[in-house]
């Protein structure tokens, strides 16, 4: 945890119909004061959209050399890479060499972020994955933010529905590779 962090606790009852992945979950989310709130939030939605055994949290901005979420396998190997927000091709390109499975979530405008990795190198560029929703739809969200959240997120048919302390929101997942 970056020093100044304010620590965020999440309760999310998930229901992840398209992957048949029901569960509870009780996230701690340390949030570095240069953090937005829409940062942290996708970074919380990336969390339990990729949800499986083995996955957890970096330090956020703080981690220069690992991605805001990643799932290791029971060795500990890394098995995704999944960045928030708007990485650089650099950090696509390694997470790409030392992991299966390379995803990214934004809540930004998806052309703006994928415009800056054209004609950069990217190791299997087109098995990245850029995830990204309706525009407001974070932000949206972002404003029932407390220090203790209580969640209710469902995806269902590439669709995901999204209540915060009382504040709901709905939108579709838009997904494109960034090779």
């Amino acid at each position: 945890m970056a020093i100044g962090s304010t620590i965020h606790t999440f309760t999310v009852q998930l229901s992840d119909v398209d992957r048949g992945v029901y569960d509870e979950l009780q996230l701690r989310v340390a949030r570095h004061p240069s953090e937005t709130a829409p940062y942290m939030l996708t970074r919380v939605l990336a969390y339990c959209l990729e949800y499986e055994e083995g996955i957890g949290f970096s330090e956020g901005v703080a981690a220069t050399d690992e991605p805001a979420v990643m799932v290791r396998d029971l060795t500990g190997a890394l098995v995704a890479w999944i960045e928030v927000g708007a990485p650089d091709a650099a950090r696509l390109h390694t997470g790409s060499m030392k992991a299966e499975r390379v995803a990214v979530y934004t809540h930004r405008d998806p052309d703006k972020v994928s415009a800056v990795w054209a004609g950069k190198r990217i190791h299997r560029a087109d098995e990245v994955l850029l995830h990204s929703f309706d525009p407001g739809f974070i932000e949206r969200v972002a404003e029932g933010l407390e220090r203790r959240s209580t969640a209710t997120l469902t995806r269902t048919e590439g669709r995901v529905y999204f209540e915060l302390n009382d504040v709901s929101g709905e939108s579709d997942i838009h997904t494109r590779s960034a090779g």
